[in-house]
């Protein structure tokens, strides 16, 4: 193996020769990467692969992997599977009926953990996204005078406990662990003062409008639809919660890792190779809009899609602005990269609300958990990816709360309110 240290990543021998191919004038169209695939004992253990997503905008790297071939360039085919919630993508993964799929951070580390299903040993590949969730609230509560977060808190401290219905996609997922720590933050307990459900994400639009709940929290375009909708307003993106956070993973069960490693690469770098794409220049992310919104995919229109997808934001209740954090799906691989501290954070917060009733060796599941190791073969094999120089990194949230997972057990225990 040689450093490339411009880029910071590891290149393998077969890579640098196809690189040198490609820079000598020879195009590498994807049959002649499939045969350098197939040539070696790294061919794929799998010719297909059966990979699940929820219709959100944060499929788009598993949507236009298949769509733009990508698959083909590292001789796998990919097939979506859209599924109905989260309930039924872990229930698939677990099972075996699906390889892999777009997941919640959050939800696989409660998988890992016992907390969400039986325990099972989850491996994460990659993180898909970061930023491009948000809440909602009713224009119900706007009329009432919430335009806010301290204006919610107002609202809801006039009220008995637990008035207030709101909704997120997954008890341990990472929608729960945005609302949690929005309302904690401004001394809302989530889990005394609130009633809080699960909905699944394309159904939110529909339970808001028949009254099931007056906020919730989940990926787009449901925060914008119900704008579109004349429903609610965003009263919060989860990028103002934590500017790049981590969102959804590419997941799949540690034990078809183990047995399919070859497939494991194959796939992270032809969704790499996609998130790049879409990353790549606002056309491309037209395009993906375009696709994703089908009925095959989203099922909603394309507009509702793009304006976020561009980081144009509007809240429904007079503000617009562009956002510095808007969904993205690459940033010259800082997306995709598997954190430790990423995958830990969520272990906190679970800890913080009752989930886990001790502290775990967060550092010791997150190495578990995270497998770093695919990651960096499939950049290597994407090419021009850059590594960084750690595992962790570090980040302030909306509270001034700086998180490096230097010391999760202290940090799970630092809050105020929790349970």
């Amino acid at each position: 193996m040689s450093n490339n240290n411009s880029k910071g990543m590891a290149v393998s021998r077969r890579q640098f020769l196809l690189g040198s191919a490609a820079l000598g004038g020879t195009l590498l169209l994807p049959s002649v990467m499939n045969r350098a695939w197939a040539a070696g004992s790294d061919a794929p253990e799998l010719n297909e692969i059966r990979v699940g997503f929820i219709p959100l905008t944060d499929c788009a790297s598993v949507v236009m992997a298949a769509v733009k071939g990508f698959d083909k360039k590292y001789g796998i085919t990919l097939v979506p599977s859209k599924e109905a919630n989260w309930a039924a993508v872990r229930d698939k993964v677990v099972s075996g009926e699906l390889s892999a799929s777009h997941m919640l951070y959050g939800q696989l580390y409660g998988l890992q953990m016992g907390l969400s299903g039986a325990q099972t040993a989850m491996a994460v590949l990659m993180t898909l996204n970061q930023n491009g969730q948000g809440i909602t609230l009713a224009n119900q509560l706007h009329d009432a005078g919430v335009s806010d977060l301290p204006t919610l808190q107002k609202h809801i401290a006039a009220s008995p406990a637990g008035t207030f219905t709101f909704a997120q996609t997954f008890p341990t997922g990472t929608h729960a662990m945005w609302l949690n720590y929005w309302l904690a933050s401004a001394g809302i307990h989530p889990l005394n003062d609130i009633r809080s459900v699960v909905v699944p994400p394309p159904q939110m639009v529909m339970n808001m409008k028949i009254g099931n709940m007056v906020g919730y929290c989940v990926g787009e375009p449901w925060n914008q639809r119900a704008i579109s909708d004349n429903l609610g307003f965003t009263a919060a993106t989860s990028q103002q919660i934590w500017p790049n956070h981590p969102e959804k993973v590419l997941g799949t069960r540690a034990d078809w890792v183990e047995k399919h490693p070859n497939s494991a690469r194959a796939l992270t770098a032809a969704i790499l190779d996609a998130s790049r794409w879409i990353d790549a220049s606002e056309d491309n992310r037209r395009e993906t809009a375009r696709v994703i919104a089908g009925r095959a995919y989203l099922n909603t229109k394309e507009e509702t899609i793009l304006g976020r997808m561009l980081g144009q934001y509007d809240n429904g209740i007079g503000k617009s602005w562009k956002d510095d954090h808007a969904m993205r799906f690459f940033h010259d691989g800082s997306v995709n990269f598997p954190w430790l501290s990423d995958g830990m954070w969520f272990l906190t917060q679970h800890k913080r609300w009752g989930m886990l009733t001790t502290d775990p060796d967060y550092l010791a599941v997150a190495r578990q958990v995270n497998r770093i190791d695919i990651y960096k073969q499939a950049a290597a094999a994407v090419g021009g990816v850059s590594l960084p120089d750690s595992d962790m990194r570090s980040s302030v949230l909306m509270d001034g709360i700086r998180w490096d997972g230097s010391n999760p057990a202290a940090y799970a225990n630092s809050f105020s309110v929790k349970k």
